[in-house]
């Protein structure tokens, strides 16, 4: 009961902040010139006018929020997608993006995972000395550093890959291989930084675990090194890790994707949000804004609950 009320106040909460936030780029949008230009069609002056292009920013503020809750409308793509709606725009560059995420996320927690349970049981040997001069840099250097690495050495040079993930926009369907070929580079891009930074954070949290007085019982009881981990230091170890994980994945998801996929030419989320700056295509903007902040606030929400899932002593108030 008490998680159910603790969901239900952080439901409430991330709502209202959402609502905030959607009030501050609005307004921040709308001092921001739009005039209409030269040559507009009778189409595009009636869907201004409409959406109370000629009235003040608190009228178009309400009437933009009404055709929201009213009608699920987000407004118009004024230069991206000219006269769609702002939804469609953003809902059709979403599954690039989802997948060079989950991909690499897939990719990078399992290995980083195993990588740090291996060095944690060899800590202070030299496989744990060498892992630690090398996760500084591979930490150190953002993923858009090993995008340029991977496209000079393994798509320039040796012709594996393609530079740019063209051929994504000629594929029928996102399970098709095409697509998961032209996405290998940019997927391994963000999945490198993800292992390093996981491998570490297992490999400090799994070394103090097995220096604990419950892992010394469990040997005595007759488990062995490789058991004693798996059973008990292991699910200890990931309370503090999964909210990390969670966090690293939305940060990749938002800041990562915005780098990554204009590196590669990925006509993904982060490339149209470039965009909608780009060419102040305003209602787009919006639309990606609102939605990168949503993503941001459920995964503190989901974070927050994770601790109680993997130990059931701790409560959430």
């Amino acid at each position: 009961m008490d998680t159910l009320k603790y969901t239900l106040k952080r439901i409430g909460l991330m709502l209202l902040t959402l609502f905030v936030i959607f009030t501050i780029v609005f307004v921040l949008i709308k001092m921001l010139p739009n005039p209409l230009p030269e040559g507009a069609t009778e189409a595009e002056e009636a869907r201004r006018a409409a959406l109370g292009y000629d009235k003040t920013v608190i009228e178009q503020y309400f009437i933009y929020l009404g055709n929201i809750i009213t009608k699920w409308d987000w407004g118009t793509s004024w230069q991206i997608r000219y006269l769609e709606n702002a939804t469609d725009v953003f809902v059709d560059r979403m599954i690039p993006t989802i997948i060079i995420n989950l991909l690499s996320f897939i990719i990078a927690v399992p290995l980083g995972i195993l990588l740090g349970v291996f060095i944690a049981q060899r800590k202070n040997k030299w496989q744990d000395h060498a892992y630690g001069a090398v996760i500084v840099l591979f930490i150190s250097l953002p993923s858009f550093v090993f995008a340029f690495i991977l496209q000079y050495f393994i798509a320039f040079k040796l012709g594996l890959f393609t530079l740019k993930a063209e051929s994504i926009t000629q594929v029928s369907g996102w399970l098709d291989p095409r697509m998961l070929y032209s996405l290998m580079l940019p997927i391994l891009a963000m999945a490198i930084p993800f292992i390093a930074s996981t491998s570490r954070n297992v490999r400090a949290e799994l070394s103090e675990q097995l220096g604990s007085e419950y892992m010394l019982l469990a040997r005595c009881k007759g488990l062995t090194k490789r058991q004693a981990t798996f059973r008990h230091c292991f699910k200890n170890a990931m309370i503090p890790i999964l909210p990390l994980l969670i966090g690293a994945f939305i940060l990749n998801f938002s800041a990562g994707s915005i780098v990554i996929e204009n590196v590669f030419g990925i006509p993904g989320t982060g490339q149209l949000y470039v965009d909608t700056i780009r060419l102040l295509d305003y209602d787009v903007f919006m639309v990606t804004s609102v939605f990168f902040a949503f993503v941001a606030l459920f995964a503190g929400l989901v974070s927050d609950l994770s601790f109680s899932f993997l130990d059931p002593r701790i409560r959430v108030r």
